[in-house]
């Protein structure tokens, strides 16, 4: 399973619309693409951060789409008033407890490692934060991405509500530490931000 990714800085005055521009629009064509199998999006209402993400089958059936999905990103980009920032992964890991609903939260983490230690990372993820993580309140689901060629890699935690969100911070903060520190990794970012739209049908990945 692939996916591709896009991350647009929009106006914050611009956001509602783009989310219903991609909610009402984009999010039924892309669906209706051979080998597509959902779409997410996350918003930052702070800082005007959006990643929209669409989930394919397979690298064929991303690549083909390419040409036909530049052209819903460039009009997304308009709306937001950002430009767009695209991103390929390999979805290594999909676990979900039950189906997030209005009001959920995700907490996204971007680790660098070296190339070669990937399929480490990935272990480490399987064997210690998947199993911390679903201990969490209001756990929905967790996800890991790679890039396996640049050895980068972001973690999505969703939780059911802001407040589950921030009362696991600083367990989330600890358990990060030391998976990174296991794993040989570098931690380049940590992000929450609002589930504005979610529409996956991957399957269990664990």
């Amino acid at each position: 399973m692939y996916a591709r990714s896009t991350t647009i800085r929009a106006h914050p005055e611009s956001l509602d619309s783009g989310i219903a521009l991609v909610r009402d629009e984009i999010l039924p064509e892309v669906l209706g693409m051979e080998g597509c199998v959902g779409m997410s999006m996350l918003v930052d209402r702070l800082t005007g951060r959006c990643i929209a993400t669409t989930a394919w089958q397979s690298k064929e059936a991303m690549d083909a789409t390419a040409d036909r999905v530049r052209p819903l990103r460039e009009r997304a980009a308009d709306v937001f008033g950002g430009r767009p920032q695209v991103d390929e992964w390999e979805i290594a890991v999909m676990h979900r407890d039950h189906t997030s609903a209005p009001g959920a939260c995700v907490r996204a983490t971007w680790v660098r490692m070296a190339p070669d230690q990937v399929d480490r990372g990935i272990d480490v993820y399987k064997m210690g934060v998947l199993p911390a993580t679903q201990e969490f309140e209001g756990f929905c689901s967790s996800s890991l991405m790679v890039d396996r060629r640049e050895g980068y890699a972001v973690s999505s935690v969703v939780l059911d509500s802001r407040e589950a969100l921030e009362r696991s911070r600083a367990r989330a903060e600890e358990m990060r530490e030391r998976a990174t520190r296991e794993a040989g990794a570098e931690i380049m970012e940590v992000g929450e931000f609002e589930l504005a739209l979610a529409h996956l049908r991957v399957p269990e990945m664990a």
